[in-house]
């Protein structure tokens, strides 16, 4: 296959600059050339793990540690709690419900695991009806965003026939009859031109019992086409909420109509100029959570019959630490605060007067999932859910008892692999290039010989305001065990320390983000945790782009890379899928001249030379990735096998799975085996 006569063949242009694009031929996957290479890199794989030691040990101990019950928070509808499970090694979590959360005997609602011989479908969102007879439930086939909704009888276990098709990040809402729900979902992809498969979002309203064709559409913006919309009803069944969102920009807009009478849809903020997350309502006051003014978050309330800004009520001020969830339970507001990138829970009346604090386990995290509901609980329920988690500890669900004011354990999690106490996480803040003090966690065993370096494995995100707070893995508590260290570093372009920390890492400060993480690897050689040989660092999605374009612009530093599902084209991302979502946080190469040399002077991609050391490399993809397309791994991982690079560029690409989301069990522990096999033979056995 002759790549350099592509490279000289494969021109872009960028505001009068000419960029090759060496191996765009990858990013045809149905071509007979894109095959052949990629049964060449599958042979390629095979021949280099071969080559090492024996991973049953390896995959035998990581089956070990997944083998342990994984619970969700419960939530109430009817007379039962609902919540998924994995007793260990199911590769889908199983919809479960109970009428007494003290029983050990639960009835199974859905198990995934019986939709295909794979375990490749997974439950993505759940939606109860009022009175808890009815669930609507979407589900994913081989990882991709693409979902369909079905509709389950829970008295009788019967499904109604139609399914609900064309629907990626959907909402679904049930209305105050409880016979039917809003859901919103993408064009029928045979109506409208590729690019404008992920356009023209639009909110629909379906009847339980009738065809999909029948929904009457309940709103649009034509006029701006890449708005996506979410629902949700108030409490009191009064409103319908409508959330319009613009890919994965932060900033939104919120609408509603109010169901008791015949008024339009009202545009109560429409300038998309903060985050506005809708929490609850007493009567026509909305209470909201924004960081309009307030990079760190606040809630206000505003009275929609009064709703100029000038008569917004600030209930809860913008604090030094980020407010990074809230919830109205118990008519008390549930605040979730990120201290120096862990968790603290709060308590205050709806007036914003100070109640008191939940004291949480240790420097953790509490889950934030949206989808299944991490953190639940009712305005006038007495109860609250959450899942827990550490570096040292299982993800676990707590209650919370508004009446008692005690936080205790829901359920037994019997682990068969308790995770093991020698381990500790401490935090260090360490500089960054430009000066910026950035927090860094890292979990070791407490006896580890303080004189001598170890293996350390760094990692981070750096992207899209997501907070990255201690979590727990199984991967990770192998490492532990044999003498590695784990190291999450919380760089700019997160959401650790508001939006101000985000907007310091996107779009023409995104370089911002490689040197801190650049810099936190100096400090752990400086201070003697480590050295070059002995690091690696594992980023996936938008932390794979991290690690590649540290990868390429400092080789010498780090000893392996752990590449996942990265994006590396950075000037084509947004061509793809739905790359366009991404815009708001990379800018685009079309953009205007400035935002291109931005993008190119970082894109790892175009950042490959000839002749350069790049430490080994694992690139891990998926051939049914719909978020990140496999191209971007693809296109990478060819480039620096061309740079002449003498040390292992290995691409790994799983069959049936996507970007992550519902990935099964199985595939899983395979995937990491490869990982540490990779990982042990460079670092571990020296």
């Amino acid at each position: 296959m002759n790549n350099k006569l592509k490279a000289i063949q494969s021109i872009n242009h960028y505001h009068g600059t000419e960029v090759s694009d060496p191996f765009s031929w990858l990013e045809d996957s149905s071509s007979e050339e894109t095959k052949r290479w990629l049964e060449e890199q599958t042979e390629r794989t095979k021949e280099y793990f071969s080559t090492l030691s024996d991973q049953q040990p390896i995959k035998d101990r990581l089956t070990k540690l997944w083998n342990y019950s994984r619970f969700s928070p419960p939530q109430k509808h009817g007379d039962y709690y609902y919540f998924t499970m994995n007793e260990g090694l199911k590769n889908q979590d199983i919809l479960y419900r109970t009428k007494d959360l003290k029983t050990e005997t639960f009835e199974t609602v859905i198990d995934p695991n019986s939709f295909s011989k794979k375990g490749t479908i997974a439950l993505t969102k759940l939606a109860f009806n009022a009175d808890g007879s009815l669930l609507a439930y979407a589900t994913s086939l081989n990882g991709s965003d693409s979902e369909e909704i079905r509709i389950l009888d829970l008295h009788t276990g019967k499904e109604f026939y139609e399914v609900i098709k064309w629907c990626k990040f959907t909402c679904i809402t049930w209305d105050e009859t409880g016979k039917g729900f809003y859901y919103n979902r993408f064009p029928d992809p045979k109506t409208v031109n590729v690019e404008d498969q992920n356009n023209y979002n639009k909110l629909y309203w379906h009847q339980v019992g009738t065809e999909q064709s029948e929904d009457p559409l309940i709103f649009e913006r034509p006029d701006v086409k890449e708005l996506a919309f979410d629902s949700f009803l108030t409490e009191d069944r009064r409103y319908l909420i409508i959330k319009g969102w613009n890919g994965s920009g932060v900033k939104n807009r919120l609408y509603y109509k109010d169901l008791h009478n015949d008024s339009p849809i009202i545009k109560l903020l429409d300038d998309e100029d903060a985050t506005y997350t809708f929490l609850s309502n007493k009567g026509t006051l909305f209470y909201i959570y924004t960081n309009e003014n307030a990079p760190m978050g606040k809630v206000i309330a505003i009275d929609i019959n009064e709703p100029s800004r000038n008569n917004w009520q600030e209930v809860i001020p913008e604090k030094r630490d980020v407010l990074q969830v809230a919830r109205i339970i118990n008519n008390q507001l549930v605040l979730c605060y990120l201290h120096h990138a862990y968790h603290q829970l709060e308590l205050f009346d709806l007036d914003g007067s100070y109640i008191k604090n939940i004291p949480l386990p240790g420097m953790g995290s509490v889950i934030i999932n949206d989808s299944i509901n991490e953190v639940f609980g009712n305005v006038n329920s007495a109860e609250l859910f959450i899942s827990y988690t550490s570096f040292t500890e299982p993800n676990t669900v707590y209650h919370y008892d508004f009446t008692l004011e005690k936080l205790t354990k829901v359920f037994s999690q019997k682990s068969k692999n308790n995770v093991a106490s020698p381990f500790e996480t401490n935090q260090v803040f360490y500089t960054s290039k430009d000066g910026t003090k950035i927090p860094m966690f890292i979990t070791a065993n407490k006896h580890l010989n303080k004189e001598t370096t170890h293996p350390v494995i760094l990692t981070a995100y750096g992207g899209f305001s997501r907070c990255n707070s201690p979590f727990h893995s199984p991967f990770y508590q192998k490492w532990l065990e044999d003498g590695g260290m784990v190291v999450l570093a919380n760089i700019r372009g997160g959401g650790e320390f508001g939006e101000e920390w985000h907007k310091a890492g996107m779009r023409e400060n995104k370089q911002n983000v490689f040197n801190d993480f650049i810099a936190a690897a100096e400090w752990l050689i400086e201070n003697k945790y480590t050295e070059s040989s002995k690091l690696s660092m594992l980023g996936m999605s938008n932390g794979g782009l991290l690690v590649s374009a540290c990868m390429v612009q400092r080789p010498e530093l780090f000893g392996s890379v752990i590449c996942q599902v990265p994006l590396t084209d950075m000037l084509k991302y947004h061509t793809f899928t739905v790359g366009r979502f991404w815009i708001s946080e990379y800018g685009s190469a079309e953009e205007n001249p400035e935002m291109f040399q931005s993008l190119l002077a970082y894109s790892p991609y175009h950042n490959v030379k000839t002749g350069v050391s790049y430490p080994p490399i694992l690139i891990t993809t998926a051939d049914t990735d719909d978020r990140v397309v496999p191209a971007h791994a693809m296109k990478f991982a060819a480039a620096l096998q061309a740079s002449d690079s003498k040390n292992p560029v290995i691409l790994r690409m799983e069959k049936d799975a996507g970007h992550g989301v519902g990935k099964p069990v199985k595939k899983q522990i395979d995937e990491f085996t490869d990982i540490y096999t990779f990982l042990s033979h460079l670092h571990l056995r020296n």
